[in-house]
Order: C-alpha cells, then structure tokens, then sequence
C-alpha cells in the first residue's frame, strides 16, 4: 500500500532559494528508496523514527535508556550509523538491544539506500519501533529522508541554545526535539524558552521535552510519546506529514 507524504527533502526554511543543480537529482532518488522502506515499515505496522544531533548530544545513551526502561514492554530495534567503528551499536547490546552498526566509511549521513541494504541483513519481523541513530551531523542529515515516520531531533545544553536558527532545516524536518543534558542546566548559559521559541519560529508544530539520560528527567516522558506514537502506528496505515 502507498502511503503519499511530502519528502523531508522538500521542504524548505522561508526566505531561501533552492538553486537547480545536480544535486535535486540525488535527493530524487533518495526519496525513492525513503518511500520503499516507509511502505514496508507501514505493512509491518513498525514505527520508524530516525534520531539526528550534533555528535556528543547523546543519542547513543537515549538508546540505552531508552531499551533499558522498554524492553521488557515494547519489540526495539536500532540502526546506528557512524563514520567508523562498532562502538555505538555495541554500547546498545551491553544493554540488551537489537542493534546493528551503518558504517558509512566517511560520508556524514545516512542515506535511504543504506538503511535499505542494513534492513536486509536485520529482520524487523515483530519489531514494534525502529530507531535509525543518525550520523552526528545538524547540516546533511536534515536533507535525506530515510522513509521514517518521525524525526526526533536532539540539542544538548552543552553545545548552546542558538542552534535551531543556524541549522533551521533540521528543525524544520523534525516533529520532536529533545533538550538532551538538562541536569546539566544549573552550571550552563542555555535557555530552553530561547532555544524552543527559536525552534518554534522556525517549525510552529514542533513539540519539546525536557530530557536527561543521568538523572531521568523527562525519560518517561519521551517513553509516553513513543508508546502512544507505536500505538497510533499499530491502529492506523497514516504516516506522519
């Protein structure tokens, strides 16, 4: 069954121009593939959601959080994409997840043909979610949609608050954005009203949760929205827009 939503690819922030060059071309076909997996993932009725930051925002320790407080609930899966090394899928296994490394050997984000090939080699038969863990990247990832339901977007207070107006598409793109390192809030020069009015400007739809992988801050709130996100997934063929 096909399921019709605009590629991330497509969209752009107000005020820009996108130039013609060869590189719509890629996207093109990106999208292609991106479509391919999201029907596949929407016949199996897995959610799909794909985890973009800057590296060091700490997605590989949301993912071990995140499986040790849900596994015994929900059927986790997790694509790690990364330049080198196995290291991020293996921190996953040490807590008992599902997890199988992408590595891309020096390209800065994933694209939809590698999850495409990776999904052959990782059986998603009774998955309730699969989580893509991006490369560590606010710039390339924004423009390749991998066929996900949601992306969920992290931003730690440790890298400042001004990132949502310099890297505006991948806020654009996101549905979720996760304020990552809040126990960290106290000692640091952040502010979440700044960093969400910003996001929001950007992408008034944008929801934002508070999180912190040391102390537990907001972790039950991220697993809520998940678990109702998996539940709308498993009650309905309609995919995000």
């Amino acid at each position: 069954m096909s399921n019709t939503k605009a590629p991330k690819s497509s969209k752009n922030v107000r005020g820009t121009i996108t130039c013609d060059n060869t590189t719509i071309h890629l996207l093109q076909a990106n999208d292609f593939v991106a479509e391919s997996i999201r029907n596949q993932m929407s016949e199996k009725k897995v959610l799909m959601i794909n985890i973009t930051s800057s590296a060091g925002s700490g997605k590989t320790t949301l993912m071990q959080e995140t499986v040790k407080r849900l596994n015994d609930e929900i059927n986790i899966g997790i694509l790690v994409g990364d330049l080198e090394t196995e290291r991020d899928a293996d921190r996953i296994k040490e807590v008992g997840g599902k997890a199988l490394q992408i590595v891309t050997g020096g390209i800065c984000h994933l694209e939809a043909q590698m999850v495409w090939q990776a999904l052959k080699s990782f059986d998603i038969s009774g998955l309730d979610v699969l989580f893509v863990e991006n490369v560590g990247n606010l710039v390339c990832p924004a423009s390749f949609d991998l066929g996900e339901d949601y992306r969920v977007t992290l931003i730690a207070t440790t890298e400042g608050d001004d990132k949502p107006q310099k890297y505006p598409k991948m806020f654009l793109t996101s549905e979720l954005m996760l304020v990552s390192k809040a126990d960290l809030l106290p000692y640091l020069p952040f502010s979440v009203e700044a960093v969400t009015n910003d996001a929001r400007a950007i992408n008034p739809n944008i929801e934002v949760i508070e999180i912190s992988s040391v102390n537990g801050t907001g972790i039950e709130a991220w697993c809520d929205w998940l678990k109702a996100k998996i539940k709308e997934k498993k009650s309905s063929d309609s995919v995000a827009v």
